[in-house]
């Protein structure tokens, strides 16, 4: 596995975060990772809009990422943030049947671009999503990965990370809330 360094996303790292995301089709056809934020933050569904309201959200410190680089480029990234912050998350309906207290913190979606998948950048994007969560006041810390264990799932479609992955960097199995997918947990303190 590659060495990485993460960063957060911010004023000074959104052009290497835009660099990425236009040089990957805008991320599945023009996502620009908005869906997480809901309907209000993105109403239009064009891209170009999109990419106009994730800058405004970074601008206002409403987005948050951890950016994996290699070097100078950014290669990938894990986004994260408070429910508030990213109000929608797939399985709904059963996440509110099972448990309707809802955690500090959110990491919604991962991405790696081309050429980098399955060499570690999730793994360092979620390491830089737990640190930078730390710097804001630690807490209660969600993912929702898929299990993949038997069976066959493509690198590319794992947006909201992979099961075995979490585990791996301390997060517990809490509850499932899909045919594979899980919410997984970890606290973490305030850096002090």
């Amino acid at each position: 596995m590659k060495k990485y360094e993460t960063r957060a996303l911010d004023t000074s790292t959104w052009q290497a975060f835009a660099n990425l995301v236009e040089a990957n089709n805008g991320v599945w056809g023009g996502c620009w990772c908005m869906w997480y934020h809901g309907n209000e933050a993105a109403p239009d569904d064009d891209p170009t809009a999109k990419r106009q309201a994730k800058e405004r959200l970074v601008r206002e410190g409403k987005a948050h990422a951890a950016l994996v680089f290699d070097g100078d480029e950014c290669v990938g990234w894990c986004q994260f943030g408070s429910p508030c912050e990213l109000p929608r998350i797939h399985n709904k309906r059963a996440y509110l049947a099972t448990d309707s207290a809802l955690p500090d913190w959110r990491i919604t979606c991962f991405f790696a671009g081309k050429g980098h998948r399955g060499t570690g950048v999730a793994a360092a994007a979620i390491k830089g999503a737990v640190e930078q969560i730390r710097k804001l006041g630690g807490g209660r810390i969600e993912g929702f990965p898929d299990n993949t264990e038997g069976r066959k799932a493509s690198a590319a479609f794992l947006f909201n990370g992979a099961l075995s992955t979490f585990e791996r960097l301390g997060f517990k199995r809490s509850r499932q809330i899909g045919k594979h997918k899980w919410v997984v947990t970890r606290s973490v303190r305030a850096a002090r």
